[in-house]
């Protein structure tokens, strides 16, 4: 079968491909560096052509309320009208857990591509996620204020990418669902737990405090903005497991 994975070049992408490329499939990592654009549409005819499954795993290089939006609404129209032209039979994208309960500007840009792909009439899957642990250190120091990191006291459930990567891979060999999918890490805890967890585990002496005032990525959060509320599909990649990985590959 022929998988297109775009931005499968990227952190999630490189490891999704692996895996389907070790598990027999043509496999197009497909990125603008090697000639296929969603937002010009350079490229995408080509790459479409006798494509079974897309993997949408592209994401914005601005983070700016204004700019993530265009990205993903250009990305996504551009995308799936190419996907449409070819009679591609699955368009899988990965999302975030709760987008649709906690506001700011990239989830509001992604429940725009997600209507985009509910309304394409192509059959999908929509993989929604929680953060991953591969970001903890960029929440520390986006949160920091001198030695001390101010965290929402909320509940947080981070998954490793090497979960992320598998899950979807499960889910582009499946059937559509014409739904969503929602997968998180095995462990859930208090943000500022497991962020003090971390930072302790790689010698970082900053204090972490729960501050009712903090926000998450400039939007406010309450107690279950970050994790599924309902039936999930969990990591096996616990955060002291994703620490020992991460210092042996270091």
């Amino acid at each position: 079968m022929k998988i297109v994975v775009i931005g499968g070049t990227g952190l999630i992408g490189s490891k999704t491909v692996a895996i389907l490329r070790q598990r027999g499939h043509e496999v197009l990592a497909a990125s603008p560096n090697n000639g296929v654009n969603t937002i010009t549409g350079e490229g995408l005819k080509e790459a479409m052509a006798g494509t079974q499954v897309v993997i949408d795993l592209a994401n914005s290089p601005s983070f700016e309320d204004k700019a993530v939006l265009e990205f993903f609404e250009t990305s996504g129209r551009n995308l799936l009208a190419a996907e449409a032209a070819a009679d591609v039979r699955h368009h899988v994208a990965l999302s975030i857990v709760a987008i649709d309960r906690t506001d700011n500007g990239y989830f509001r840009a992604k429940v725009a591509q997600e209507k985009l792909i509910e309304a394409s009439g192509i059959p999908y899957t929509i993989v929604r996620s929680t953060q991953f642990l591969e970001f903890v250190r960029g929440i520390a120091d986006s949160s920091a204020d001198g030695n001390i990191v101010r965290l929402p006291p909320i509940l947080f459930q981070p998954i490793a990418a090497d979960d992320v990567a598998a899950n979807v891979a499960d889910v582009a060999l499946a059937p559509p669902r014409n739904g969503i999918v929602e997968i998180a890490g095995p462990e859930r805890a208090p943000f500022n737990e497991i962020i003090a967890r971390y930072l302790k585990a790689v010698g970082d002496p900053r204090e972490v405090v729960s501050d009712p005032e903090a926000r998450y990525w400039g939007g406010p959060v309450e107690e279950h903005s970050l994790v599924p509320l309902g039936e999930a599909r969990l990591g096996r990649i616990g955060l002291d497991e994703w620490l020992r990985r991460s210092q042996a590959a270091a």
